[in-house]
């Protein structure tokens, strides 16, 4: 795999309808994921002294976070408000070379806050709250 510059990642949201339509929210001009691998122990008295992990049987999770603006002042009221309600919505994450990662998320950190005479930036921690599907550009 090439070496990628950082970029924008772009947010979107859905609609709720059948299919689902996502609408560009914002962009994180710093972001962080990170997948989780909750492993499920399988070591009997049988496996000695080595601890034995199931493959496919733990629980996996994705951490999404990080910093950036909203594309207008009905965006950010979209997402502020999921966060105010503590709702799972389905996101859609577009990277810079064009992979995305769908699903459902809930936003568990919502950060507003800007300098005098600078753009006003925000600041989101998302976790997943269902499958998630990651699809190559």
């Amino acid at each position: 795999m090439p070496i990628q510059s950082g970029s924008l990642m772009l947010i979107k949201v859905g609609n709720g309808a059948s299919p689902e339509v996502f609408a560009t929210v914002g962009g994180l001009r710093a972001s962080a994921i990170m997948l989780g691998n909750q492993p499920f122990d399988a070591t009997t008295m049988e496996s000695g002294v080595w601890r034995r992990l199931l493959g496919g049987a733990g629980i996996q999770s994705m951490h999404i976070s990080g910093s950036g603006m909203f594309t207008d002042a009905a965006s950010e009221e979209t997402v502020r408000g999921y966060a105010f309600a503590g709702s799972v919505n389905n996101y859609q994450f577009i990277f810079a070379n064009g992979d995305s990662v769908t699903g459902a998320f809930l936003v568990t950190s919502y950060d507003r806050s800007g300098d005098y005479g600078s753009e006003e930036i925000y600041a989101l921690t998302l976790e997943s709250a269902g499958a998630i599907t990651f699809a190559d550009a």
